[in-house]
Protein backbone atom coordinates (compact mmCIF):
# COMPACT_ATOMS: atom_id res chain seq x y z
CA UNK A 1 0.00 0.00 0.00
CA UNK A 2 0.78 3.28 -0.59
CA UNK A 3 -0.27 6.03 1.46
CA UNK A 4 -0.12 9.90 0.66
CA UNK A 5 -0.33 12.58 2.94
CA UNK A 6 -0.37 16.59 1.91
CA UNK A 7 -0.32 19.60 3.90
CA UNK A 8 2.52 17.98 6.73
CA UNK A 9 2.47 20.93 8.31
CA UNK A 10 -0.26 20.10 10.16
CA UNK A 11 1.12 17.55 12.26
CA UNK A 12 -0.90 14.74 13.35
CA UNK A 13 1.61 11.71 14.88
CA UNK A 14 -1.26 9.57 15.25
CA UNK A 15 -1.75 9.00 12.06
CA UNK A 16 1.38 9.20 10.73
CA UNK A 17 2.49 6.40 12.69
CA UNK A 18 -0.70 4.32 12.07
CA UNK A 19 -0.37 4.88 8.18
CA UNK A 20 3.17 4.13 8.06
CA UNK A 21 2.35 0.28 9.72
CA UNK A 22 0.08 -0.06 6.85
CA UNK A 23 2.32 1.00 4.53
CA UNK A 24 4.23 3.00 2.40
CA UNK A 25 3.57 6.48 3.90
CA UNK A 26 5.04 10.20 1.88
CA UNK A 27 4.58 13.33 3.14
CA UNK A 28 4.18 16.46 1.35
CA UNK A 29 4.12 19.99 2.03
CA UNK A 30 1.49 22.34 1.61
CA UNK A 31 2.21 24.18 -1.65
CA UNK A 32 4.12 21.35 -2.84
CA UNK A 33 4.39 21.61 -6.95
CA UNK A 34 1.68 19.89 -8.53
CA UNK A 35 3.88 17.72 -10.68
CA UNK A 36 5.50 16.09 -7.44
CA UNK A 37 1.77 15.28 -6.13
CA UNK A 38 1.37 14.07 -9.90
CA UNK A 39 3.96 11.79 -9.39
CA UNK A 40 3.34 10.93 -5.58
CA UNK A 41 -0.34 10.04 -6.29
CA UNK A 42 -0.05 7.49 -10.00
CA UNK A 43 0.39 4.65 -7.83
CA UNK A 44 -0.96 6.07 -4.24
CA UNK A 45 -3.39 3.60 -2.90
CA UNK A 46 -4.75 6.61 -0.25
CA UNK A 47 -4.59 10.24 -0.73
CA UNK A 48 -5.12 12.32 2.55
CA UNK A 49 -5.06 16.26 2.28
CA UNK A 50 -5.82 19.66 4.34
CA UNK A 51 -5.23 22.38 2.46
CA UNK A 52 -3.57 21.33 -1.19
CA UNK A 53 -6.02 21.73 -4.16
CA UNK A 54 -6.78 18.02 -5.44
CA UNK A 55 -7.72 18.92 -9.16
CA UNK A 56 -9.50 16.88 -11.71
CA UNK A 57 -5.76 16.49 -13.53
CA UNK A 58 -4.02 14.65 -10.00
CA UNK A 59 -7.71 12.93 -9.92
CA UNK A 60 -6.78 11.39 -13.49
CA UNK A 61 -2.93 10.88 -12.22
CA UNK A 62 -3.81 8.56 -9.40
CA UNK A 63 -4.66 5.23 -11.24
CA UNK A 64 -4.63 3.12 -7.80
CA UNK A 65 -6.41 5.31 -5.48
CA UNK A 66 -9.33 3.65 -3.35
CA UNK A 67 -10.29 7.18 -1.38
CA UNK A 68 -9.49 10.87 -0.38
CA UNK A 69 -9.59 11.73 2.73
CA UNK A 70 -10.03 15.14 3.90
CA UNK A 71 -8.78 15.39 7.21
CA UNK A 72 -10.63 18.92 7.86
CA UNK A 73 -14.22 20.22 7.45
CA UNK A 74 -14.12 22.01 3.88
CA UNK A 75 -14.49 20.59 0.44
CA UNK A 76 -13.97 23.08 -1.76
CA UNK A 77 -10.55 22.47 -2.90
CA UNK A 78 -11.36 18.78 -4.21
CA UNK A 79 -12.52 18.21 -7.61
CA UNK A 80 -15.74 16.12 -6.49
CA UNK A 81 -17.16 15.90 -9.78
CA UNK A 82 -14.03 14.40 -11.13
CA UNK A 83 -13.44 11.92 -8.37
CA UNK A 84 -17.65 10.56 -8.78
CA UNK A 85 -16.53 10.45 -12.02
CA UNK A 86 -13.88 8.28 -11.33
CA UNK A 87 -15.50 6.07 -8.82
CA UNK A 88 -13.40 7.65 -6.14
CA UNK A 89 -14.64 8.02 -2.52
CA UNK A 90 -14.40 11.31 -0.99
CA UNK A 91 -14.92 11.72 2.76
CA UNK A 92 -14.29 14.45 5.42
CA UNK A 93 -14.32 14.88 8.97
CA UNK A 94 -17.17 17.12 10.01
CA UNK A 95 -17.72 16.59 13.20
CA UNK A 96 -14.82 17.09 14.91
CA UNK A 97 -14.56 20.51 15.75
CA UNK A 98 -17.97 22.36 15.81
CA UNK A 99 -18.01 23.42 19.22
CA UNK A 100 -14.00 23.79 19.10
CA UNK A 101 -14.58 26.41 15.44
CA UNK A 102 -17.53 28.17 17.31
CA UNK A 103 -15.63 28.61 20.46
CA UNK A 104 -12.99 30.24 18.61
CA UNK A 105 -15.12 32.92 16.82
CA UNK A 106 -16.83 33.66 19.85
CA UNK A 107 -13.52 34.62 21.66
CA UNK A 108 -13.04 36.96 18.41
CA UNK A 109 -16.55 38.26 19.30
CA UNK A 110 -15.91 38.76 23.01
CA UNK A 111 -12.10 40.10 22.18
CA UNK A 112 -13.45 42.93 19.29
CA UNK A 113 -16.57 43.68 21.63
CA UNK A 114 -14.44 44.41 24.86
CA UNK A 115 -11.48 45.76 22.89
CA UNK A 116 -9.29 42.90 24.37
CA UNK A 117 -5.97 43.19 21.79
CA UNK A 118 -6.06 47.47 21.93
CA UNK A 119 -6.03 47.10 25.63
CA UNK A 120 -2.87 44.67 25.84
CA UNK A 121 -1.24 46.86 23.39
CA UNK A 122 -1.60 49.20 25.97
CA UNK A 123 -1.13 48.00 28.98
CA UNK A 124 2.58 46.41 27.43
CA UNK A 125 3.64 49.69 26.45
CA UNK A 126 2.33 51.71 28.91
CA UNK A 127 1.22 49.54 31.81
CA UNK A 128 -2.28 51.39 32.24
CA UNK A 129 -5.15 52.76 30.95
CA UNK A 130 -7.47 54.74 32.59
CA UNK A 131 -11.29 54.61 31.68
CA UNK A 132 -11.42 57.50 28.44
CA UNK A 133 -13.90 57.22 25.58
CA UNK A 134 -11.19 55.66 23.63
CA UNK A 135 -10.76 51.97 25.95
CA UNK A 136 -15.09 52.45 26.09
CA UNK A 137 -16.30 48.84 24.92
CA UNK A 138 -19.40 47.01 24.54
CA UNK A 139 -21.94 44.32 25.98
CA UNK A 140 -22.96 40.95 23.80
CA UNK A 141 -25.98 40.67 26.00
CA UNK A 142 -28.84 42.26 24.51
CA UNK A 143 -27.56 43.23 21.27
CA UNK A 144 -28.13 40.98 17.94
CA UNK A 145 -26.07 38.61 16.88
CA UNK A 146 -26.28 37.17 13.25
CA UNK A 147 -24.94 34.17 12.31
CA UNK A 148 -24.70 33.14 8.23
CA UNK A 149 -24.94 29.25 7.70
CA UNK A 150 -26.30 27.06 10.23
CA UNK A 151 -24.78 24.31 10.29
CA UNK A 152 -23.27 22.40 12.93
CA UNK A 153 -20.66 25.22 13.84
CA UNK A 154 -23.22 28.23 13.40
CA UNK A 155 -25.69 26.59 15.32
CA UNK A 156 -22.93 26.03 18.48
CA UNK A 157 -22.01 29.63 17.92
CA UNK A 158 -26.08 30.54 17.94
CA UNK A 159 -26.07 28.65 21.78
CA UNK A 160 -23.46 30.44 23.30
CA UNK A 161 -24.83 33.35 22.22
CA UNK A 162 -27.95 33.28 22.83
CA UNK A 163 -28.49 30.60 26.15
CA UNK A 164 -24.99 31.93 26.99
CA UNK A 165 -24.94 35.82 26.37
CA UNK A 166 -28.50 36.38 26.23
CA UNK A 167 -28.17 37.59 23.29
CA UNK A 168 -31.15 38.26 19.76
CA UNK A 169 -29.73 35.81 17.75
CA UNK A 170 -31.16 35.93 13.93
CA UNK A 171 -29.39 33.80 10.99
CA UNK A 172 -29.88 33.10 7.36
CA UNK A 173 -29.99 29.78 6.31
CA UNK A 174 -32.09 29.47 3.26
CA UNK A 175 -32.55 25.93 3.55
CA UNK A 176 -33.66 25.52 7.42
CA UNK A 177 -37.13 26.08 8.13
CA UNK A 178 -38.41 28.49 10.56
CA UNK A 179 -39.71 26.74 12.97
CA UNK A 180 -36.32 24.52 13.48
CA UNK A 181 -34.68 27.62 13.88
CA UNK A 182 -37.03 28.55 16.68
CA UNK A 183 -36.32 25.13 18.36
CA UNK A 184 -32.71 26.23 18.63
CA UNK A 185 -34.11 29.91 19.91
CA UNK A 186 -32.85 31.88 16.70
CA UNK A 187 -35.07 33.80 14.52
CA UNK A 188 -35.40 33.36 10.92
CA UNK A 189 -34.63 35.99 8.43
CA UNK A 190 -34.96 35.63 4.84
CA UNK A 191 -32.92 38.15 3.18
CA UNK A 192 -28.92 38.47 3.87
CA UNK A 193 -29.40 42.42 3.66
CA UNK A 194 -32.02 42.55 6.31
CA UNK A 195 -29.99 40.81 8.63
CA UNK A 196 -26.52 42.65 8.10
CA UNK A 197 -28.79 45.48 8.85
CA UNK A 198 -30.03 44.37 12.10
CA UNK A 199 -26.76 42.62 13.19
CA UNK A 200 -24.62 44.19 15.61
CA UNK A 201 -22.31 41.37 15.16
CA UNK A 202 -21.86 39.29 11.85
CA UNK A 203 -20.54 36.11 11.99
CA UNK A 204 -19.90 33.39 9.15
CA UNK A 205 -20.64 29.65 9.50
CA UNK A 206 -21.61 28.53 5.68
CA UNK A 207 -19.81 26.49 3.36
CA UNK A 208 -17.95 27.56 0.32
CA UNK A 209 -19.68 26.82 -3.09
CA UNK A 210 -20.60 28.88 -6.16
CA UNK A 211 -23.40 30.32 -4.43
CA UNK A 212 -21.90 31.38 -1.71
CA UNK A 213 -18.10 32.58 -2.54
CA UNK A 214 -18.11 36.31 -1.85
CA UNK A 215 -20.95 36.19 -0.22
CA UNK A 216 -20.05 39.05 1.62
CA UNK A 217 -19.14 41.89 -0.55
CA UNK A 218 -19.17 45.55 -0.74
CA UNK A 219 -22.78 45.62 -1.39
CA UNK A 220 -23.28 43.46 1.68
CA UNK A 221 -20.65 45.53 4.02
CA UNK A 222 -22.38 48.97 3.25
CA UNK A 223 -25.62 47.45 4.56
CA UNK A 224 -23.83 46.53 8.22
CA UNK A 225 -23.99 49.12 10.95
CA UNK A 226 -20.98 51.05 11.30
CA UNK A 227 -20.91 49.59 14.71
CA UNK A 228 -20.91 46.29 13.75
CA UNK A 229 -18.35 43.94 13.57
CA UNK A 230 -17.32 41.06 11.05
CA UNK A 231 -16.10 37.70 12.29
CA UNK A 232 -14.90 34.72 9.43
CA UNK A 233 -13.87 31.44 10.99
CA UNK A 234 -15.77 29.42 8.05
CA UNK A 235 -13.55 30.33 4.38
CA UNK A 236 -11.73 33.35 3.44
CA UNK A 237 -13.28 33.51 -0.30
CA UNK A 238 -16.99 34.18 1.60
CA UNK A 239 -15.38 37.20 1.69
CA UNK A 240 -14.90 40.16 -0.93
CA UNK A 241 -11.11 40.64 0.85
CA UNK A 242 -10.70 43.61 -1.32
CA UNK A 243 -13.81 45.40 -0.25
CA UNK A 244 -13.60 44.58 3.42
CA UNK A 245 -9.90 46.32 3.07
CA UNK A 246 -11.75 49.22 1.68
CA UNK A 247 -14.10 48.79 4.64
CA UNK A 248 -12.01 48.85 7.30
CA UNK A 249 -9.47 51.24 6.14
CA UNK A 250 -12.60 53.38 5.91
CA UNK A 251 -14.17 53.03 9.25
CA UNK A 252 -17.55 51.90 7.37
CA UNK A 253 -17.72 48.87 9.51
CA UNK A 254 -16.16 48.96 13.09
CA UNK A 255 -14.11 45.96 13.03
CA UNK A 256 -13.37 42.17 12.19
CA UNK A 257 -12.02 39.03 13.69
CA UNK A 258 -10.50 37.25 11.07
CA UNK A 259 -9.10 33.14 11.15
CA UNK A 260 -9.31 32.15 7.61
CA UNK A 261 -8.30 34.35 4.18
CA UNK A 262 -8.77 33.62 0.40
CA UNK A 263 -4.58 32.88 -0.05
CA UNK A 264 -3.02 31.65 2.93
CA UNK A 265 -0.75 32.43 4.85
CA UNK A 266 -0.54 35.98 5.23
CA UNK A 267 2.68 38.14 5.49
CA UNK A 268 3.47 41.49 6.99
CA UNK A 269 3.50 43.12 3.53
CA UNK A 270 2.59 41.85 -0.29
CA UNK A 271 -0.66 40.23 0.23
CA UNK A 272 -4.22 41.49 -0.27
CA UNK A 273 -4.50 41.51 3.53
CA UNK A 274 -1.89 43.02 4.62
CA UNK A 275 -2.80 46.55 5.68
CA UNK A 276 -5.07 45.13 8.25
CA UNK A 277 -1.61 44.28 10.30
CA UNK A 278 -1.07 46.56 13.27
CA UNK A 279 -4.96 48.06 13.25
CA UNK A 280 -6.70 47.70 16.56
CA UNK A 281 -10.26 46.98 15.70
CA UNK A 282 -8.82 44.37 13.57
CA UNK A 283 -8.13 40.18 15.11
CA UNK A 284 -6.23 37.86 12.35
CA UNK A 285 -5.67 34.75 13.58
CA UNK A 286 -3.15 31.95 11.36
CA UNK A 287 -6.49 29.53 10.55
CA UNK A 288 -6.62 27.80 13.79
CA UNK A 289 -9.85 27.82 15.44
CA UNK A 290 -9.38 24.63 14.97
CA UNK A 291 -6.20 23.77 16.55
CA UNK A 292 -7.25 22.21 20.02
CA UNK A 293 -5.72 19.15 21.65
CA UNK A 294 -9.17 17.82 22.37
CA UNK A 295 -9.91 18.61 18.70
CA UNK A 296 -7.26 17.27 17.17
CA UNK A 297 -7.56 14.02 19.15
CA UNK A 298 -10.68 13.64 17.36
CA UNK A 299 -9.27 14.44 14.23
CA UNK A 300 -7.06 11.98 13.96
CA UNK A 301 -9.16 9.20 15.41
CA UNK A 302 -11.94 9.65 12.77
CA UNK A 303 -9.31 10.18 9.90
CA UNK A 304 -8.01 6.86 10.72
CA UNK A 305 -11.12 5.22 10.91
CA UNK A 306 -11.94 6.29 7.14
CA UNK A 307 -8.16 5.63 6.14
CA UNK A 308 -9.25 1.95 7.79
CA UNK A 309 -12.11 1.45 5.89
CA UNK A 310 -10.48 2.66 2.56
CA UNK A 311 -7.77 0.78 2.30
CA UNK A 312 -10.30 -2.71 3.70
CA UNK A 313 -12.01 -2.44 0.85
CA UNK A 314 -15.44 -1.71 2.65
CA UNK A 315 -17.90 1.22 2.10
CA UNK A 316 -15.98 4.49 3.48
CA UNK A 317 -18.43 6.47 6.09
CA UNK A 318 -19.49 10.05 5.10
CA UNK A 319 -21.11 11.98 7.70
CA UNK A 320 -21.33 15.06 6.16
CA UNK A 321 -24.66 16.51 5.42
CA UNK A 322 -23.25 18.24 1.91
CA UNK A 323 -25.08 18.08 -0.70
CA UNK A 324 -21.85 17.38 -2.71
CA UNK A 325 -20.53 14.39 -1.02
CA UNK A 326 -24.18 13.16 -0.77
CA UNK A 327 -24.14 12.51 -4.47
CA UNK A 328 -21.45 10.08 -4.54
CA UNK A 329 -23.00 6.59 -5.82
CA UNK A 330 -19.96 4.39 -5.39
CA UNK A 331 -17.71 3.11 -2.36
CA UNK A 332 -19.43 5.28 0.52
CA UNK A 333 -22.08 4.78 3.11
CA UNK A 334 -23.93 7.53 4.83
CA UNK A 335 -24.48 8.10 8.41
Amino acid sequence: MKIVRTDRELETPIVDAELARMGDLVLLPEGAPQEELLAEVADADLLLMCYTPVTRQVIAAAKRLKAIVKYGVGIDAIDIPAAIERRIPVVNIPEYAEDTVAEGAFAMMIALAKKLVPLDRQMQAEGWAWPTERWLAGDIAGKTVGIVGLGRIGRSFARMAGQGFRARVIAYNPGTPAEEMAALGVEKIDDLHALLRQSDFVSLHCTLNDTTRHIIGAAELAAMKPSAFLINSSRGALVDEAALVDALTAGRIAGAGLDVFSSEPLSLSGHMMSPLFGMPNVILQPHLTFYTAEAMERLERETLERCREALAGVPVLVKSRDPRLRAQEHGVTFG
